[in-house]
This record gives C-alpha cells, structure tokens and sequence, in this order.
C-alpha cells in the first residue's frame, strides 16, 4: 500500500453565529461543509450543486463531557489520500483510493476537544470521531453514550429499508438478526415496523423519483467496528431537525433487550481512540453498485494463517432439514460436491448428536478422500437465546474455541458456521472478533449466520467469508410467500445490502419444488437461469450451490457445466442496469473471463439493450429462458460498439460469457 498526504485548498466562511469549513472530493463535484450553527455541530453534502444532505448533525455524549451541544468549530486542517490495496474476497481484487481529507476540532462550553475525520471520494464520504484525554492525561477511558450523528435527506426522498426488530423475539428468541422484509419505494414518514428503526445498509432515492433507476441514490451505513464499539442502526425519521427543509435519521445505539438485556447499550472505549466510520455513497445505482468505501477506510487486523481457499459448497440441510443430518446421506452431499468439483460441504446443526464425533472424523477423511472439505455448523451459545439446536457452549469461551477447534484442524475441518447471535452490543461484537481471531489460527473460515451486519470485515479478517444479515434462502423453504418474494429480494439486495458486504444468502437453488422428492410442497417461484444468474449477483467468496443429489440426473448438462465452473472471486464489478426489487444486470470479471448476470423480478418481459464494452465485437455463450420459463443455450453476437439486445422472462435470469 501506498500513501501520500498532499496540500488540499480549504475554504473558510464567517457568517453570523456560523462557521464553515469545505473539503471536496477530487473530481470536485462532492463538496462536504462542516461548521457550526447555535452551538450545534453539522454537515452538509452537495453533488454537483444539487444538496444531498441539509443540516446534519455532528456530535457524541460522553461520560466525562457533552459534545452534542455549546460546540464551537476552533480549528481544522486538511489533506488529501491517494494509496492502493490488495483484496481477495469481494467485489474486487483490490481499489485505488483518491480523497480529501478535512480534520476538524471542536470544542464545547468546557474547553473539552472533539475532532471529526472526513473523507470525501469522488462518490463517498465518510466520518468518525477522534478521542482524546482532554486535561493532564485524563480520562484515558470513556464511555460513549450516544450519537448525534444524523443525516437530513431532501424532503420526497424515498426509501429502500429493512426495519430493526424487538429484541428477543421470533423462533427462539432469537432476534434480532438483520433478518426483517425490505420496503422499497416507501416515504420517510413510513414509521419502522417496530419502532426501533432500520438496519444497516440504508438505500434512498432523492426526488424528483426516477422511474428506471436514474437521479441521485444515497446508501448509509458503516464499516470499521469490531469489539472496541457497538454496532448501530438507523433510528426512525424524525421530522424535527437541524435543517429547515427535512428531518433526519439519527445513529441509534443497540436496544437494552439485546443479549437478553445482558450487557450495556453504550461503547466502553480507551482513550485515545477513533470510532467507526459513517459512509455515504452518493451517486448513479453504478455508484450504489461498485463502492468499495466498506473496505477502502479499514485495516487488516492480522495476518492470514494460511491461503484460505474460496469455492462453492453444498449443503443438505436447506431442503432435508435436520432429517439430512446423518452420516449417510452426508456421504451422498460430499459424493455430489466431488461429482460437481466444488470445494466444500456443509453439515448444519445436530450433527455432534445425529452423527457424533466419532463418525465426523470419518466423514471428514471420506470426503478430503474425495476432495471435498468439511464445513460444521456451531451455535454461538452463551445467554443471548434460547435456540438449543448443538454443538453448543463450543465457541462462547476462549477455553472452549481452542479445544474445539485445535480438534476441527487435526481432523481437516476448513470452515466453521456459527449460528444465533444476540444482538449488536459491545460484548457480541467482540465475540465475532474472538471467533475469527481464533480460528484464524487454526486455518478455519468463518461464516456467521443469525447475525449483524459485517462492517468491513473481508479485509479487516481474512479468514472471514460472509454473514446471512438478511432474510435469506431458508424462507423459501420454509413459506411460498417467500418463494414468491425471492425475485424482489435477490434483485435489491445488489443495490443494498450485498453492495456494503459479502453476503451468505444461502443457495442456488436448483429443486423445482422444495422437497427432498423434488415433487411435493411448494414450487420454486423462479426459473433455473435466474438461479444460475444469482450466483453471479449475490457476491460471496465461498458460495452455497443448494443442489441436491437427484439434481445431477435431472438438470441439461450446460446447467451443471455452468455451475462447475463458477467462480466466486471477481477481478471487476460493473452496474450495467437495473432499479432495486425490480431487475438488476451486473457484469463480473473473473481474470480474463467476463460473466454478464441479470434477474428479472418484474410481472413482464424485460427487453434490454445492453451496453457491455468488455465484449464488443465478440460472439458469447447465451442461457436464457423461453417463454415457458424453460432454460436454454444458444450464442449472442455482442456488436462492435458493445450493445447486446437481451430479454429476460418474468422471474427468470440471462447470463452471458
């Protein structure tokens, strides 16, 4: 990684009680204003004129000081960020990062410092507070209380959100769990479906509405937390703001329910510290799509044990349930991984009771035998729920993690998921962070389930994979009204919550009905192609391939051949078009190979003319669906300017490569 600091022009105004600093992105067009009106702190931001954000507040309340009020703007300093890095297991192999960078400190009505850290990129800000001991070396530990951090969109910005839920409800008690139906198109003064907010990543579409994905697009969430803060959300609209023109969501701590109402909904922290990172995409949906400010504002916290290999996995339990779980037909799901070249099998909960451990160490030597790596399914344990499925009281101790997993590593376990977390307190937090940090050492992937959102967590650990934070594929099986919704999630969800993180979804689902028969309950919604397809959409570095074993015999041989192939790592990502719950087409580039993926979760026939520079002139492969919802392969010429015309069925996907 490189980095330079370079000499940024800073404007200063004075004007009445006010005071305003400006840093602008390089480009120039993003402009962020912070000052100070009344005593309060705030910020606006401005793209290419147009005001994306009023009046928002800037602010914390401590234990030793009041930062959210009395304040005065008594200095400010700024720079500007040009370094590079290296991903593995994202959206891209790695990014540039070029922005400006406005440091300011404020002082309240006690001479008490507060600094806030922006960071403006062509289509990104972001900011976070630095801490400081403010007389003789004292405090040197504080306790954060809560935020005044707001943001003030445009008056008919409409909303693209998921709402954050009661503590301690839902199967088990087991929520909340980022795991609530997304709303699209909704006004700000919709109120939560609770009345605790909404979670992270939130998505916004200024007025005037674009009717196919066009105007300005705003995405707000966070990156950069790990056990030394908690995990926050969005707090409901509140008309009554800072600016004169809207009123503003504010950064809501975690609910005092969570963890079983263990644990504080404050941040212990050591001073001096920094907290999270605020980020703000603003921009076209391409914006929404391709920002990597996730990963661009965090830092490896430790060093890969090991080369942790990416892939694809099957997984039994998504369709067999807990009846799958048995040494036998485990055997035929590591027989179908081999037959299939894919890289892993995942055996879910109950297996220590339904298998044993004894049995484990012999399904792990069958399947590396087969070339095929054992994933185990864990419960988090402790006093967050009630869920009982086992292993439990495995991962919730540091005694307890090094046995069990200096045993997953001798047997030749690579990967760990671990299931029902409690909530985004600062205890859970910091467990995530145990887990990884452990089974780093012992050469295990992590993939959480039941759980937050991850926040910059592929570069900060390397051995993570993914997290579900998301109403994912296990409700397809489990109600048809999610079979029917499964289009509208998995054609938002790329412009939302899979653009801020890795996301374990939970398959491709490849079963026309969800029954192990293939025959009885409900039917699938969509069409094979779409399936296909997701798996080029939904982005995670080791992806859930749900087939099943009766699927070999039953699905067109390039159908298997595609899925043989698909990688799950990606060099690029490009938006080519879309508008979120309605369609979506993305083109990925893995090493020299471009796939071009497209959902459709519209009633009608969607007809497109693409613009795909990356294949011009070349004749590609082309899986579609007819007009029965039947897969088929056939070739597409791409013209020499780059334009491909593409229909996509209702419910159904196209793919080009």
């Amino acid at each position: 990684m490189k980095r330079f600091l370079l000499p940024l022009l800073l404007l200063a105004t004075a004007f009445c009680s006010a005071q305003e600093a400006e840093v602008k992105s390089p480009d120039g067009q993003l402009v962020v204003r912070v000052g100070t009106d009344n005593g309060l702190a705030y910020y606006t931001v401005m793209l290419n004129g147009q005001t994306v954000l009023h009046r928002s507040r800037l602010g914390f309340t401590a234990d030793y000081g009041d930062f959210s009020q009395g304040l005065t703007l008594r200095d400010w300093k700024a720079d500007a960020e040009d370094y590079d890095y290296v991903m593995t297991r994202t959206k891209a192999s790695g990014a540039g990062v070029k922005a400006g960078v406005l440091t300011a400190t404020f002082q309240n009505a006690r001479q008490q410092p507060m600094q806030v850290e922006f960071k403006v990129k062509n289509r990104d800000v972001a900011f976070r507070y630095h801490l400081s001991p403010v007389s003789e070396g004292r405090p040197k530990s504080a306790v954060i209380l809560s935020e005044a951090s707001s943001f003030c969109l445009p008056e008919g910005t409409t909303t693209f959100l998921s709402p954050q839920s009661d503590p301690m409800i839902g199967w088990e008690r087991t929520k909340p769990s980022y795991e609530e139906v997304y709303r699209a198109d909704r006004p700000m003064t919709e109120r939560s479906q609770y009345g605790h907010g909404y979670v992270f990543p939130a998505l916004f579409s200024l007025p005037p509405a674009p009717s196919q994905g066009g105007g300005v697009w705003v995405l707000i969430s966070e990156t950069g937390v790990n056990g030394n803060y908690v995990g926050a959300h969005l707090s409901d609209y509140n008309p009554s703001s800072l600016g004169e023109e809207a009123g503003s969501y504010q950064i809501a701590f975690p609910m005092p329910g969570e963890n079983n109402g263990i644990g504080t909904t404050t941040a212990g922290v050591p001073l001096p510290c920094t907290t999270p990172w605020r980020t703000i995409t603003v921009g076209t949906l391409a914006d929404i799509v391709m920002t990597t400010i996730s990963f661009d504002l965090v830092e490896p916290q430790y060093e890969a044990s090991q080369q942790y290999r990416p892939g694809r996995y099957v997984w039994s339990w998504l369709i067999g349930q807990d009846e799958s779980i048995n040494y036998d037909d485990q055997v035929r799901f590591i027989d179908l991984a081999a037959a299939m070249g894919f890289e892993y099998c995942l055996v879910d909960n109950w297996w220590d009771q339904r298998i044993g451990r004894d049995r484990i160490e012999e399904l792990s030597r069958y399947a590396q035998q087969k070339g095929v790596s054992l994933m185990l399914w864990y419960n988090s344990n402790g006093y967050e729920n009630d869920a009982p499925q086992t292993p439990r009281q495995c991962m919730n101790t540091p005694q307890a993690r090094d046995a069990e997993m200096a045993w997953l590593q001798r047997i030749g376990v690579k990967g760990i998921k671990v299931d029902f977390f409690g909530g985004d307190k600062q205890p859970t937090m910091q467990l995530y962070e145990d887990i990884l940090y452990d089974a780093n050492r012992y050469g295990l992937q992590v993939i959480f389930h039941g759980c937050t959102l991850p926040r910059g967590w592929e570069r900060m650990y390397p051995n993570f994979v993914a997290s579900e934070a998301v109403l994912a594929s296990e409700n397809v099986m489990f109600d048809e009204g999610a079979a029917k919704r499964e289009p509208f999630d998995l054609t938002l969800h790329p412009f939302c919550r899979n653009a801020t993180a890795s996301m374990d979804w939970g398959g491709i689902i490849m079963n026309r009905y969800m029954a192990t028969d293939n025959k009885s309950r409900h039917r699938r919604h969509t069409t094979d192609i779409f399936e296909l397809a997701s798996g080029i959409t939904m982005q995670t570095s080791i992806q859930c391939v749900a087939m099943q074993p009766n699927n070999l015999g039953e699905l067109p041989q390039f159908e298997l051949d595609f899925l043989r192939q698909l990688p799950t790592t990606w060099d690029e990502t490009h938006f080519i078009d879309g508008y979120p719950g309605r369609y979506v087409v993305l083109a990925r580039r893995h090493g020299t190979q471009w796939y071009v993926a497209g959902l459709n979760a519209e009633p009608n026939t969607k007809k497109l003319t693409l613009q795909l520079p990356m294949l011009a002139g070349q004749t590609v492969s082309y899986y579609t669906d007819n007009r029965n919802g039947e897969p088929q392969l056939s070739t597409l010429k791409v013209d020499k300017q780059g334009r491909a015309k593409v229909e996509m069925q209702p419910n159904g996907g196209i793919i080009l490569k």
